[in-house]
């Protein structure tokens, strides 16, 4: 039988989820992992890890073992435009690993649920959706799920929103979070790469037509590819067709001008970026956390590292009273406390680069006073470099 009773059902087996879920297993709380994917195998939007992730899974004495994963570091961004160059070097970083780190997300999730399955506490069904919300006495008691056409209970202390930007508990809870940013659009695909190409990421803009920023984050052997567009614009860019889209990459990228040409429709897909905050991240027995409480804009890959800290936080906070048998509003609120002002202060940052750098090259206009200050001073790409890398305050496991 499927259904139980637990300490603490985490919902959702990104980043966050599975993080939290080992966490917990770690301290011998009883935890339930509902990942509503029979598998890990897919593609995900982020794959970029940052330097205060991998000081986390450092501090867990699970680095090595994760460095055996195929993986590449990337240990400086370049920020191309018509009116100038900056570089972000994230070798200036007081860390043991001054670097992005590129790894396949679906092995990271794999690698981090296959540690905590050596823990007897740890339980984890996949191919679960959550159907509806255990609430008796107002408090959420857990949630019901489907799974091959059945129904089961999960009953719980802590019910942990982990599952996305559409969150299905949220819906079930009938939270909404606040929209900060005018939502742009990202066509998102792939092109080979050679090895004697450059291994720093990098952005690149032109005034030429209306597909004129795109970021490449190097993989290894392909680069993933980022263009940037207007809201809702794709269709138009359809209408003018595939070899209005080769001539924009052709006077972006000319270095990638031999590959191309084999790019068609059907290697693309459109992302929707965003920012939008929760205004209370937990109710009765139940918390969001990573993209359920904060979804972030692509600016600086941010996501997954925002959604582990967040993840250790809860371990730190809520362990005491998981084990106690009881968590309360004022334990919750612990949590959206220590999380919430790192998460305005990222998302401030990402609304103001919005602002300042890709909204007016997206309208085709000069660059603003903002990019012009980062390309001046030194101290203020420094500061860049660790508010996307570190964050406002380093998390640490306790």
């Amino acid at each position: 039988m499927l259904s139980h009773s637990t300490s603490c059902c985490v919902v959702g087996g990104g980043p966050g989820g599975v993080m939290l879920a080992l966490l917990l297993a770690r301290k011998g709380i009883p935890v339930t992992l509902i990942e509503q994917h029979k598998s890990f195998n897919r593609s995900f939007r982020g794959e970029v890890f940052h330097s205060s992730i991998m000081e986390i899974v450092d501090e867990l004495g699970l680095i090595n073992k994760l460095f055996e994963i195929p993986h590449t570091k990337i240990y400086s961004a370049k920020i191309d435009s018509p009116h100038g160059s900056i570089v972000l070097d994230f070798t200036t970083l007081r860390s043991k690993f001054p670097h992005l780190t590129t790894m396949s997300q679906s092995q990271f999730l794999e690698f981090i649920v296959s540690e905590a399955t050596k823990y007897d506490h740890f339980k984890c069904i996949m191919g679960a959706k959550v159907v509806e919300l255990l609430n008796e006495d107002n408090k959420i008691n857990g949630v019901k799920i489907q799974k091959d056409g059945e129904f089961h209970e999960i009953r719980s202390i802590l019910t942990v929103a982990a599952d996305g930007r559409n969150s299905t508990i949220s819906k079930l809870s009938n939270v909404s979070p606040t929209e900060l940013t005018k939502p742009i659009d990202i066509i998102w695909f792939r092109l080979p790469r050679h090895s004697t190409e450059p291994e720093y990421m990098f952005n690149r803009s032109n005034h030429s037509n209306q597909l004129n920023m795109l970021a490449c984050v190097n993989r290894g052997d392909y680069w993933q590819i980022g263009m940037f567009i207007p809201k809702g614009s794709f269709k138009e860019i359809r209408i003018k067709g595939m070899e209005n889209l080769h001539r924009a990459l052709y006077e972006l990228v000319p270095e990638f001008s031999d590959r191309i040409s084999s790019l068609n429709w059907d290697q693309l897909s459109v992302l929707s970026a965003s920012s939008s905050r929760l205004k209370q991240w937990y109710l009765p027995n139940l918390l969001f956390i990573g993209d359920a409480a904060h979804t972030m804009s692509p600016l600086g890959a941010v996501g997954i590292n925002y959604a582990i800290q967040d993840a250790v936080v809860v371990a730190n906070v809520l362990s005491a009273p998981l084990k106690s048998g009881h968590v309360s509003l004022k334990d919750l609120a612990r949590v959206q406390k220590q999380r919430e002002l790192p998460t305005k202060i990222i998302q401030a940052y990402q609304g103001v680069m919005q602002k300042q750098i890709i909204d007016p090259i997206l309208k085709d206009k000069n660059s603003s006073i903002g990019f012009k200050l980062v390309k001046r001073f030194n101290f203020l790409r420094k500061l860049i470099v660790i508010l996307v890398t570190s964050g406002f305050k380093r998390v640490r496991v306790q």
